[in-house]
């Protein structure tokens, strides 16, 4: 990126931005903020928030590094959970340290309870929750929110009792996949609600979609492991004495699947979002059985299962075939689900 290059573009169109800035001097005043040390992963932060600054943007809209901390937020909740289940006390191994790993006596009779072939999926997400929190926090720089407490999380639900809904969570193997579902099924929805606000940065937004990518693949992975059980060793999911195989849950999202794992806890992460302020025109956060797909603000969109009727195509496969948005604030709700009270994480 040739930052000298993107000033004196903007120059020709904005001839007062140095006015803006207050002076060339001022722009690398505004750069010493984000460190000594800026990468190529960096510096489209660090210029997003000097320009904010200069045009003074007043959207209530969040920025790019507004998404990235949400984003930041999840992915710590995600990780803990899976650290707390397999291996270690729950904290993150940031960059090359070694970090708390030790396999308790209680994860070691956990870890025991999932086939060879489903525990080796289960330390793979571990292992990409906890690079995603990596890349975050090394994108994000002097941005970076502070690390939650490992304790701020129940992922019972029982809002810090250690008593919800999801009571048995490192102990049972349903349970601990349900609330995995349940968990990778809210990040994909979320990044994908996140995106809008990354288009005016490329790189960034790349990063996110492949990190989104990578949780559509947790989740169906593990739709898949309680599909046929976590003592399955057949990585197809599907039991070898199994007498109905399309049985659910499949390894996506049907309608709004049933409420999820847990009706009267995750129904909400399968329905429809809101529209907080500042949503950019023609976005919308529609439930996952939506079956209108391209709306732009201005085009009502193309109803799938009425133009390609024709075609005989299940009802059931035009929600299926796309997954759907989901704005912060519902996100938000979703997330405190697994949090104590008094905790102020999202």
């Amino acid at each position: 990126m040739n930052f000298f290059h993107i000033l004196s573009e903007i120059e020709k169109t904005d001839p007062e931005v140095f006015e803006r800035f207050d002076s060339r001097r001022q722009v690398f005043k505004h750069l010493t903020g984000f460190g000594k040390k800026m990468t190529a992963a960096t510096l489209p932060l660090a210029l997003t928030a000097i320009f904010n600054k200069a045009y003074a943007q007043t959207t209530s809209a969040p920025s790019v590094t507004d998404v990235l901390r949400f984003a930041l937020k999840l992915e710590y909740l995600e990780a803990y959970f899976y650290n707390l289940a397999l291996q270690g006390d729950g904290t993150i191994v940031v960059g090359s340290g070694t970090g708390n790993t030790a396999i308790t006596p209680t994860q070691t009779t956990f870890r025991a309870l999932f086939s060879a072939t489903n525990l080796s999926s289960l330390t793979k997400i571990r292992t990409d929750e906890n690079n995603h929190v990596n890349f975050l926090r090394t994108a994000l720089a002097s941005n970076v929110i502070p690390a939650p407490a490992v304790s701020d999380f129940d992922y019972t639900g029982g809002k810090g009792s250690g008593t919800g809904p999801f009571t048995g969570v490192f102990t049972n193997p349903a349970i601990f996949l349900a609330v995995a579902q349940s968990l990778e099924d809210t990040g994909v929805r979320a990044y994908k609600g996140g995106a809008p606000y990354l288009a005016s940065n490329k790189d960034v937004l790349t990063a996110a979609l492949n990190i989104h990518s990578v949780e559509a693949r947790h989740a169906a992975r593990l739709r898949t492991m309680r599909r046929a059980g976590a003592a399955n060793n057949a990585a197809s999911g599907v039991a070898a004495n199994a007498t109905n195989t399309s049985a659910s849950p499949k390894s996506w999202i049907s309608g709004q699947d049933g409420g999820g794992a847990s009706p009267a806890q995750t129904a909400p992460i399968y329905a429809a979002g809101s529209l907080p302020a500042g949503t950019p025109a023609g976005i919308t956060f529609p439930a996952e059985d939506n079956v209108v797909q391209g709306p732009n603000g201005t085009q009502p969109g193309v109803n799938l299962q009425t133009a390609l009727a024709s075609l005989n195509f299940p009802a059931a496969a035009f929600s299926e075939a796309f997954d759907e948005p989901l704005d912060v604030p519902t996100v938000s709700a979703i997330a405190n689900t697994f949090v104590r009270n008094g905790a102020t994480i999202f």
